[in-house]
């Protein structure tokens, strides 16, 4: 929900009637201002993307020019190099490990989307999701539950509270609404009870009468609804309306909720306060994202002060209020100026552009068929909470990445090493000290070498698939365990095996 009273091209009616104005010029409508900014929309390369290409490119090069060089050295010390033993050595050297369980690792990463029923359409998708550094996620539906609940009761002076929580639960007994439902349960919840009277006449709400209530065999008449409605009846009534009535309606507008007041009959008993409540360990989440440094940032339409509240309450890092369309696009192009990759969920049309430019762009299957076009993800159970569990998998695929390409690296630098002794072990005799595997000759040493890679790839596949353990850390501490674990071992390994 906005302040700003307007439809787009698709809004139903759910009740009554409205009159709409048309005021977008032809060809600068809702649809066609989403459309010029979906097709100016362009995603970008991960950082991680660009580093592991040119990482093995100048692995792959270096070794080449390596390989390229030894005929020469050789000959300078008297030895003659088979140029078939060159090409073996340098079908050895360069970093085919990683080269051939890349795609293993990103059809896994894929696998692990699908468990959590989202439909990637790339597996560079689910890469992309390890790399994010800022989240931007809607409020409505995502952060909170997305329909107003029951969160206080406030009695008026001399009312008690269980008197005020029995009137609202007699009168919410048949409503229908997820604001009714949550006003019994809050009642229940805090002790009253009330049962449910054998005979009474239920008022259902209006958007004529803006209030709804029931009429009880005892000729208790309990009404509740909008402040202004409640107070014009109890007025009606003969009643009066005393000042702490519309004090506590400000005070809890201010605070971003929607007050709802019950009355009995000529008198005012209270008010309920509606809150879209903030989901249960939404804090702890973003406490973990961050300690994975990354940002979130809670997108919505309520006013500042509404937005800062419940952006206080869920523990985000920012919020953007009162926001566009265009607002949410001009974010993300601007968190991506600044070197950041940027994640977001949409299910509306009007979340298309965004969707198109994040670097993920996660589409609720229930959305729009634009909304879905749009994001490179389509969550199937439609719920926006998921894309935390993406950033999860996302992260994991990287670990797992990362992982096996610091282990191939250190093989590839391990097997060089275990190689160049043999080579020369003949014309330089201090090098066979060097000689740790006892090789007898050049040939043998790159035989051993292809078998180990021939080896080594499937051993690793069941990594591959399965995935590197993943614990929240920082960039630093994970970078340090790989070196630990997977570089020590991937150096020592080739000369153990």
């Amino acid at each position: 929900g906005t302040d700003r009273p307007g439809v787009i091209g698709g809004t139903k009616v759910l009740s009554d009637q409205i009159v709409v104005r048309v005021t977008a010029e032809p060809g600068h409508s809702f649809l066609d201002r989403m459309i010029a900014l979906v097709e100016g929309a362009n995603r970008q390369k991960t950082p991680n993307e660009i580093a592991l290409t040119l990482l093995l490119a100048a692995m792959s090069l270096t070794f080449l020019v390596v390989v390229a060089t030894l005929p020469a050295i050789a000959g300078f010390v008297g030895v003659r190099v088979d140029p078939l033993l060159l090409i073996a050595l340098l079908v050895c050297l360069i970093p085919t490990t990683i080269g051939g369980l890349l795609p293993a690792i990103g059809i896994a990463g894929m696998n692990r989307a699908l468990a959590a029923n989202v439909l990637a359409k790339s597996g560079k998708a689910v890469e992309v999701a390890g790399d994010v550094d800022v989240l931007l996620l809607d409020k409505t539906g995502t952060i909170t539950y997305g329909d107003r609940q029951a969160s206080a009761f406030h009695p008026l002076a001399g009312i008690e509270a269980g008197h005020l929580r029995e009137a609202a639960l007699l009168s919410s007994l048949a409503d229908p609404t997820p604001e009714g439902k949550s006003i019994v349960r809050l009642a229940r919840e805090q002790g009253c009870a009330a049962s449910e009277p054998e005979r009474a006449d239920y008022l259902a709400f209006s958007a004529q009468t803006r209030m709804s209530g029931v009429d009880l065999d005892d000729g208790r008449r309990i009404r509740k609804g909008a402040a202004d409605a409640i107070a014009a009846h109890v007025l009606a009534l003969g009643g009066n309306v005393p000042n702490e009535l519309q004090a506590r309606v400000d005070q809890i507008a201010r605070g971003g909720a929607t007050p709802l007041v019950v009355c009995e009959g000529r008198h005012l008993l209270g008010v309920v306060e509606l809150a879209d409540v903030v989901k249960h360990g939404m804090r702890e989440k973003f406490a973990q994202l961050r300690a994975m440094g990354i940002r979130t940032v809670m997108i919505t339409g309520d006013n500042p002060l509404t937005a800062a509240a419940i952006a206080a309450e869920a523990g985000v890092d920012d919020y953007i209020a009162q926001a566009r369309p265009e607002d949410k696009l001009a974010r993300i192009r601007s968190e991506q100026a600044g070197g950041r990759l940027v994640a977001m969920v949409g299910d509306g049309t009007n979340d298309a552009p965004a969707l198109a430019q994040a670097d993920i762009g996660l589409a609720m299957n229930s959305g729009t068929q634009a909304a879905k076009e749009a994001g490179n993800m389509v969550d199937l159970d439609s719920d926006p909470a998921k894309l935390l569990a993406v950033v999860e998998v996302g992260k994991q695929q990287l670990i797992t990445r990362g992982a096996l390409t610091t282990f191939s690296l250190a093989n590839d630098v391990s097997k060089y090493f275990a190689i160049l002794p043999a080579l020369f072990a003949a014309a330089i005799p201090s090098m066979a000290a060097l000689n740790v595997m006892q090789l007898s000759s050049p040939r043998n040493a790159v035989l051993a070498a292809l078998i180990f890679n021939a080896l080594v790839i499937p051993a690793l596949i069941p990594l591959a698939l399965r995935g590197v353990r993943f614990r929240p850390a920082t960039a630093t501490a994970l970078l340090r365990r790989n070196m630990l674990v997977y570089g020590v071992g991937g150096v020592l390994l080739p000369f153990a095996a």
